[in-house]
């Protein structure tokens, strides 16, 4: 194609277009802007109009998260008073021993899956460590150092008693809140008093853990604070102080100078917590007594729901697994609860009110004299008396 060519044709083709353009400009019913320039404005299409909502106060809705906050404290009333969740998970059979125990395994799993129980993560596989710290007419002193997870390891003193020929039976004895083993131990024991000496002097091996409460070097509710860490990570610290203890009973079960069928706890106000909830997910646990605690929780709850201590509130704490419910999975080894008369109410009304019936799962396997419940005269401390008496007759009871 020539040049003259080529230019016809482009010259065509831009004819046509501009006549395209004419063409729809007309169909569109636009015209030449300069044409009409001096006539009034179209309107707006309705598409570019601003449109007109409706409008209300926020106020106008406050009656009704009122009435949604009175609606949920109805439902809590509900749930406070409805016992067909328990009824459901918790059915005993008493028909032996044996069907009782196996009934009872549905509740201490949906126990242990409350509070995170195990904690996740391996046993290290390093030893664990006894160290001789000191030694006097009863017994042989340790510092105990025993992993348990990762990071993590159970502490305390551990006492083997002199002049014990034979395995002796093993008590760990679980100080209480803001307390420690050498509290409860040294200089006279405090309000523990023989709480832990008094299991050697009569021939027991005895362990003494350390659990988290304060630390010079952090803050004052550092517990509160690892508690909250560790539930986000699917435990607290309630499962991994149990799993201290436990893991611990690994350990002490095979020593040499251990008696494994005999084996007690004994524990005062946060340690009498520890000493139930470490019963009931632990049957190596033969005989327990639980000192200053039992129903302390309940009588909180019941006086002011946000009162009680935040590692206490595990999930159902107060619909599933009250104290005198969780004795069930404690029952039928023997149970001695003691509280003192000149205690806080809390530490002794709702228990003496609750005490019945942690007795009926006793009473109903024929074990009654398994079970106790005692007001002494005292205060807020362990009563070696009545507690050693109780732990005595059922650990000669298991002798071999």
């Amino acid at each position: 194609m020539n040049r003259f060519n080529s230019f016809r044709y482009r010259s065509m083709g831009l004819l046509t277009l501009c006549c395209c353009g004419l063409l729809a400009t007309a169909a569109s019913g636009q015209t030449n802007p300069a044409a009409t320039s001096n006539a009034p404005a179209a309107a707006a299409p309705l598409s570019e109009q601003k449109p007109v909502y409706f409008e209300q106060d926020v106020a106008a809705s406050n009656p009704l998260r009122n009435a949604q906050a009175a609606e949920l404290e109805r439902y809590i009333a509900h749930l406070k008073s409805d016992a067909s969740r328990l009824q459901q998970i918790l059915t005993p059979d008493y028909t032996s021993i044996e069907k009782y125990q196996a009934s009872v395994e549905p509740y201490r799993r949906a126990f242990a899956q409350s509070i995170g129980y195990p904690p996740p993560g391996a046993v290290p596989a390093e030893p664990a460590q006894f160290e001789k710290i000191g030694e006097d007419a009863i017994g042989i002193y340790y510092r105990a150092i025993i992993p348990v997870l990762p990071e993590v390891h159970a502490e305390g003193l551990y006492i083997t008693p002199k002049n014990v020929t034979k395995p002796a039976p093993l008590v760990i004895a679980m100080h209480g809140g803001g307390g420690s083993p050498e509290v409860a131990l040294f200089k006279g024991g405090a309000n523990y008093h023989d709480m832990v000496r008094g299991g050697v002097k009569r021939g027991y091996a005895v362990f003494a853990p350390q659990h988290l409460f304060k630390a010079d070097a952090y803050p004052a509710d550092i517990r509160r604070q690892i508690d909250n860490r560790l539930r986000h990570q699917g435990t607290s610290i309630t499962a991994v102080e149990i799993a201290k203890i436990t893991r611990s009973l690994d350990v002490l079960l095979q020593r040499p100078e251990v008696d494994p069928t005999r084996v007690a706890m004994v524990g005062l106000s946060y340690g009498g917590f520890y000493t139930l909830v470490t019963t009931a997910l632990e049957p190596r646990i033969h005989v327990a007594a639980s000192s200053c605690y039992y129903g302390v929780q309940e009588s909180r709850y019941r006086e002011n729901e946000l009162s009680v201590p935040s590692d206490f509130c595990f999930m159902d704490r107060f619909s599933l697994f009250r104290d005198d419910d969780l004795v069930a999975l404690i029952a039928p080894r023997p149970l001695h609860i003691q509280a003192g008369k000149k205690d806080g109410v809390h530490h002794r009304e709702a228990g003496i009110e609750m005490a019945p019936r942690s007795a009926s799962y006793y009473e109903k396997l024929g074990k009654k004299t398994n079970f106790e419940h005692l007001v002494f005269e005292g205060g807020h401390e362990f009563h070696d008396a009545s507690a050693w008496r109780f732990v005595d007759q059922h650990l000669q009871g298991l002798s071999r």
